[in-house]
């Protein structure tokens, strides 16, 4: 984790490995944030401890705690969207300043978060966790996925990255994408995806991102 010469103290990160919980830590190595880490193990239901829900009222990870925040004081920041956001304006960066740029970046942050991840999450929960198979449910949630990598594809025919430049909108999504497999997607139907997919888990920041997990 880099130091930041700006921060005294490091921000708190509830996490466990997830795709929403690598948004953070992904996003957190990017802007070169100093933290530390909680793990929430979601399999033992810690979500739901009372200290927990002091600071995640909806017992989702990930979370932060920004000891300082706006005004000096700690901050307890949940939903995995909004730590972006406040993450890329708290050190400036990942999110542009022009208000054109910045619709462009929302509206990719907002399709994943009300549309990609939780369509691959019913997907891969109808399809590995349920305890019925229901064949509707399945072939429902998979084929949005499936809708949805189009969109994606597309998008990235004429441009390196969801909102033309690297931004909070690929942090987002990336997590969730590139768990293809666990779909039987076939990867190879969407090559600018591939490519991004290639591109995006190349950056030594998602490397170290995603490699956090409990020992």
């Amino acid at each position: 984790m880099q130091d930041d010469g700006d921060m005294e103290e490091p921000i708190t990160l509830y996490f466990w490995p997830t795709p929403n919980g690598f948004k953070a830590s992904i996003m957190l190595e990017e802007v070169g944030a100093p933290y530390q880490v909680k793990f929430v193990d979601i399999n033992n239901r810690e979500q739901y401890d009372p200290e927990f829900l002091a600071i995640s009222p909806n017992n989702k990870i990930p979370c932060i705690v920004d000891p300082e925040g706006p005004d000096g004081n700690p901050l307890a920041i949940f939903e995995s969207g909004a730590i972006l956001h406040y993450l890329a304006r708290k050190f400036g960066m990942l999110y542009p300043s022009n208000e054109r740029a910045k619709a462009d970046v929302d509206q990719w942050l907002f399709w994943q978060v009300g549309g990609l991840g939780p369509m691959f999450g019913q997907a891969f929960h109808f399809r590995s966790a349920a305890p019925e198979k229901i064949p509707y449910a399945i072939d429902r949630f998979t084929k949005e996925v499936e809708r949805l990598y189009g969109v994606m594809d597309r998008r990235l025919s004429d441009r390196q990255f969801l909102a033309g430049s690297y931004s909070i909108a690929d942090i987002a999504t990336f997590p969730f994408a590139r768990n293809w497999e666990r779909l039987d997607l076939e990867i190879t139907n969407y090559p600018n995806v591939k490519r991004w997919l290639d591109e995006v888990g190349a950056r030594p920041a998602v490397i170290k991102g995603l490699s956090l997990k409990k020992i």
